[in-house]
């Protein structure tokens, strides 16, 4: 299973907003160097979806905003 999801690095709150059926937008704290909004874009995910951390991954946009992401098992 594939996923669209928009982030926004660095805002004030964390926020998890679904879209349509494969498409979120997601507000993290962390700023997008080092990798941080990665990680916590992939934590969320993995809270708010109720799957394993190790079942998801980022297949495209690791330097972009908008990322393509893949869901192990679904």
């Amino acid at each position: 299973m594939y996923l669209r999801v928009k982030v926004f690095p660095k805002s004030k709150k964390e926020s998890f907003e679904k879209r349509g059926d494969d498409e979120f937008l997601i507000s993290v704290k962390e700023p997008a160097q080092k990798n941080l909004a990665n990680k916590k874009v992939l934590e969320i995910l993995s809270q708010n979806l109720k799957i394993p951390l190790k079942n998801i991954r980022i297949i495209n946009g690791h330097h972009s905003r908008t990322k393509l992401i893949s869901i192990r098992g679904k």
